[in-house]
């Protein structure tokens, strides 16, 4: 087995903890992955020479996310279809409804956002790009969850206790599989204040040319302005807006 290297593990330990916080001090890091102050220091100074990390202006302890590390996520985005479709699509979709659209996809037991269109309202969704959630707490997670095989899923749930975001996010494994089978047989999942207890959100499912379920579509909304009728029409919008974006990656679309 090739060995892992430890110095380039903890590097990346460090520009990941930049996926929650937009500006960190050596000491932060320090405290964050309890490592050694040398150890730090040394990493801190070679992705700084390196452009990975820059230390802001007039705080020489303090580091941000240098250009390279969006050349290659720029990179990495441009060569997915996926990315550049789903722009497309939740504009549409966005400007239907004029509340939050998101694309996620599933990474381990979690969903990271890929794409995002805001809404116009004064009182919005707070994500971005590159947010990271549980899974199990959202709409778009418990989606991707439910197109898993059965062996899939036991291993996301045996990773561990499912964290809680909120009081009314599914923690217990048992309750998620029997909330999951309902979310497989519907085509879609709601998220009634797992995530945030203010918002709401309804998502459906994405598949690529093979029928794969690859991604997920939401729209999101406070809870101020989701209403029944609303519920309804947003539900059909995102599983339209999921259906089209689905046959852009190739899915063929059956005839209802």
């Amino acid at each position: 087995m090739p060995r892992v290297v430890p110095a380039v593990s903890r590097a990346l330990d460090i520009l990941e903890l930049f996926l929650h916080r937009p500006q960190l001090s050596a000491r932060e890091v320090m405290e964050r992955l309890d490592l050694p102050r040398t150890t730090v220091h040394e990493l801190l100074v070679t992705l700084v020479e390196r452009s990975y990390l820059i230390v802001v202006p007039g705080q020489p302890v303090q580091y941000r996310l240098g250009l390279p590390l969006f050349q290659l996520g720029a990179a990495f985005a441009g060569r997915l279809d996926l990315v550049h479709e789903a722009q497309n699509v939740t504009r549409e979709v966005a400007a239907v409804c004029n509340e939050a659209v998101h694309v996620a996809v599933l990474d381990g037991a979690d969903v990271v956002y890929l794409v995002k269109v805001d809404s116009t309202h004064p009182v919005r969704m707070v994500s971005g790009v590159g947010l990271r959630l549980p899974a199990h707490c959202t709409a778009v997670g418990k989606v991707l969850l439910s197109s898993l095989g059965r062996a899939a899923l036991d291993d996301v749930l045996a990773k561990g206790v499912l964290p809680g975001m909120t009081p009314d996010s599914i923690t217990d494994p048992d309750r998620l599989r029997e909330h999951l089978e309902r979310v497989r047989a519907d085509g879609v999942a709601v998220d009634v204040g797992e995530s945030d207890g203010a918002m709401r959100c309804v998502a459906a499912g994405i598949r690529d040319h093979s029928g794969a379920v690859i991604a997920a579509m939401s729209v999101s909304a406070p809870i101020i302005r989701w209403t029944p009728e609303a519920h309804g029409e947003w539900t059909q919008l995102v599983r339209d807006g999921a259906a089209r974006l689905s046959a852009r990656m190739g899915y063929p679309q059956q005839s209802r």
